[in-house]
């Protein structure tokens, strides 16, 4: 399945990296803008 522009995106949940809590996606919905961007092995040894 490939995202088009526009399209809302799937609800899914993160742990946060400041909190150590569990952040879901649908929580910021309406509320602020906000920008996905994936980075393979970001932050990883190797």
């Amino acid at each position: 399945m490939t995202p088009r522009v526009g399209q809302i995106a799937p609800d899914f949940e993160l742990s946060s990296t400041q909190h150590k809590e569990k952040v879901k996606l649908s929580d910021y919905r309406g509320k602020k803008n906000i920008l996905l961007a994936f980075y393979p092995l970001a932050f990883t040894p190797g």
